[in-house]
């Protein structure tokens, strides 16, 4: 078993025994990190983005499939089709009487033959006979469209957009990537922002404890000087200035505690719990802040590569190449194939008939723009333009992360080499508390001397617990910026 995972059970342990089952609620440092990326309304907003750039990409990729609709209509006219004049229409409808005078005007009278023919036709009707073909052939030249109902089905099949759909889905791919980027640069900010909180508790709950010890050993020297006194071998000066100290103790208690409770709330805030919660951090109650140990340097093509920030720029600047082309295009011919299905009734295929009658058709739709006033020659320079924006953008960007890791490199170097002196400075005043203690207790020091002595324990023992949680810090600060912490 390594010794991270036996720092854990053993932290573990301890909260078992010193914690009712009740109360209990065991928080490490990934837990914090987990519940708070689930918790985080700005972080679900970015997600939001993504599926919605996830949406676009989609519809960007319906382009290159055929276009299909139908549309149906109904149409009331007030009068029908007429395809000969009114005073035409009267001819036919009358021709037989028509064609009676004209008999009539041109020979008068019947003559002997003309007789014979009209008395073998007699009773029948011939002007009415003619007058039915009239109307019937006038019939043929009105159509009733007083109610028209029609359906079109059509398809649109893009051959040749310029490359607009090709450069437009390549676009909305690179948009959904800048979304997750974005959500990537959030994550790491929410992630710092519990490392901190998180660790201002560890902090705060160290020199808690400290405290509490420096109030014991004070507590414990009151009583001691007190007896001394009794006894004559110490002045009254000595208990008041035990009692000072003593009292100070107790005020650093009491604001450690506060500060304890305020910083456990703030980290409630940022993990979505309430902000009355009773928690308990794994790292709050070990004896030894875990120390925490950089990695090995990280090639800086590779950071640029991993960090967010950059990615988002370089995906932002080949978005506008891509918006470069697609404003191009547009001056560019576009093709298309067509194909429509239109049915009506009235029938247009035989005439107007009163029933559904339909026809197919297909071709090729061709646009060859020639001239919109410059419009699309400025947008491709527009688009140029911002695209240069966004690559110096990107120069700009690598030259900070390379100092921002140069910076954090060297800071973790000072807190190792800070941890390392606090460390033996508080051996050191660990050693002279206890010759003082010793000392005291024998009579042989004074109690100035040994109140000196605790004060610098304090003062050694708080500055190697600053310089273990600030090691801590500037590790995780190194990990982002070299873009390590990923969701």
């Amino acid at each position: 078993m390594n010794r991270a995972a036996s720092h854990t059970i053993l932290t573990l342990a301890a909260l078992m025994l010193f914690l009712p089952a009740s109360a209990q609620q065991v928080l490490t440092l990934e837990d914090c990190r987990d519940m708070a990326v689930s918790s985080n309304r700005e972080l679900k907003s970015e997600k939001t983005k993504v599926e919605m750039a996830g949406y676009d990409r989609k519809i960007a990729l319906a382009y290159f499939f055929p276009s299909i609709s139908a549309t149906g209509a109904y149409v009331w006219n007030d009068r029908n089709i007429d395809l000969i004049s009114d005073e035409k229409s009267d001819k036919l409808r009358h021709a037989g009487d028509k064609l009676k005078a004209a008999i009539e005007d041109k020979f008068g009278t019947p003559a002997v033959v003309l007789e014979e023919i009209v008395a073998a036709i007699e009773g029948i009707d011939i002007a009415s006979a003619i007058n039915q073909i009239g109307c019937s052939i006038d019939d043929e030249f009105h159509f009733n469209v007083k109610n028209a109902l029609g359906v079109v089905i059509s398809a649109r099949q893009p051959i040749f957009m310029g490359g607009k759909i090709l450069y437009s889905n390549e676009a909305a791919r690179l948009a959904e990537e800048l979304a997750l980027s974005s959500y990537d640069m959030k994550y790491v900010s929410v992630l710092a922002e519990v490392d901190g909180a998180y660790w201002q508790i560890v902090t705060i709950a160290a020199k808690k404890r400290l405290a509490e010890n420096y109030a014991d050993l004070l507590e414990q020297m009151e009583a001691d000087v007190e007896k001394s006194m009794e006894a004559g071998l110490s002045t009254k000066s000595d208990v008041l200035q035990v009692k000072v100290k003593a009292s100070e103790a107790r005020l650093l208690l009491t604001k450690a505690t506060n500060g304890l409770r305020l910083a456990k709330m703030l980290l409630c805030q940022k993990t979505g719990l309430p902000l009355d919660s009773e928690i308990l951090l794994a790292d709050e109650i070990v004896e030894d802040i875990p120390i925490a140990v950089p990695g090995p340097e990280k090639d800086m093509e590779q950071v640029y590569e991993d960090r967010p920030e950059t990615k988002s720029l370089d995906l932002a600047s080949k978005i506008y190449d891509k918006k470069v082309a697609i404003a191009a295009a547009d001056m560019m011919p576009q093709i298309a194939f067509m194909a429509n299905y239109l049915a009506t009734n009235p029938s247009f295929n035989n005439g107007f008939e009163q029933r559904w009658g339909g026809r197919f058709s297909v071709g090729v739709v061709i646009n060859v723009p020639i001239f919109h006033g410059t419009e699309a020659l400025q947008k491709t320079r527009k688009a140029k333009a911002e695209a240069t924006l966004y690559r110096d953008r990107l120069d700009d960007a690598r030259d900070m992360i390379n100092l921002q890791v140069t910076r954090q490199r060297k800071l973790c170097e000072e807190a190792i080499e800070r941890l390392e002196m606090t460390r033996e400075a508080l051996e050191s005043a660990e050693e002279n508390l206890r010759v003082a203690v010793s000392g005291f207790e024998a009579g042989v020091i004074e109690t100035n001397t040994a109140l000196a002595a605790q004060t610098a324990w304090l003062q050694a023992h708080s500055e190697y617990i600053d310089a273990a949680v600030g090691l801590q810090i500037a590790v995780a600060d190194l990990e982002r910026a070299e873009g390590n912490v990923h969701p």
